[in-house]
């Protein structure tokens, strides 16, 4: 007999700012569902469209590959989009800008004060999701950095992606607190910004099973 009870949730796991082979490889292995690439200069983890098309084509299917943008150049999002599943943005950029692409996308925003989270799902209510970051002024994202989850309504309208600080001695607690879709992580799995740590990886991703369960 078939059971019909409620299914347990499983937070899905994007790993961001990869820039080397045996990084994408590893965290493939692992079974990350996402991998994130960063294509904003500005980044101390910024790849190019060559190095983006060398590592976006290790990624096997049902694996996300996940572009990041900030303000960008149309030609470049068009020119990185060859290689992408799904584009995530993190400037200003407008909810019809960031749907002019014709692909899939995502809206990162940054939790500053008096920021409405409702306000900013029915703006943006083309996105997949929102992603939700720490705020430091001047930076668009990778501060490593939490902020207050309590802030999260849990009535969203959109599924929420949570990223700022996380790291395997945190990401439990932000899963109870805020039962996310997805968390997102990148210095907090690193040797080095764009050097990513396979025992970091493996123990985020252990704590995130175990929340789960």
């Amino acid at each position: 007999m078939l059971d019909h009870a409620t299914p347990k949730r499983r937070t899905r796991v994007k790993f961001c700012g990869l820039t080397r082979a045996e990084d994408v490889d590893a965290a493939v292995a692992l079974g990350a569902d996402a991998l994130g690439f960063v294509l904003w200069p500005g980044s101390r983890r910024a790849i190019d469209l060559e190095r983006l098309a060398s590592l976006a084509a290790r990624v096997p299917a049902f694996v996300t590959r996940v572009g990041l943008f900030v303000d960008p150049d149309t030609a470049l999002v068009e020119r990185a989009a060859e290689h992408l599943d799904l584009l995530q943005f993190h400037g200003d950029e407008s909810s019809a800008c960031c749907a002019s692409f014709g692909r899939p996308w995502i809206k990162a925003l940054r939790m500053r004060d008096g920021l409405d989270l409702e306000t900013a799902a029915r703006d943006h209510a083309g996105a997949r999701a929102l992603l939700l970051d720490a705020y430091r002024p001047g930076m668009p994202g990778g501060t490593g950095e939490t902020f207050d989850w309590s802030r999260i309504p849990a009535t969203l309208a959109k599924p929420v992606i949570l990223a700022g600080g996380l790291t395997p001695a945190n990401v439990a607690e932000a899963i109870a607190t805020v039962a996310p879709f997805a968390v997102d992580v990148s210095g907090g799995i690193e040797t080095a910004p764009g050097c990513k740590d396979v025992d970091a990886m493996t123990a985020f991703l252990d704590a995130v099973r175990r929340a789960d369960a």
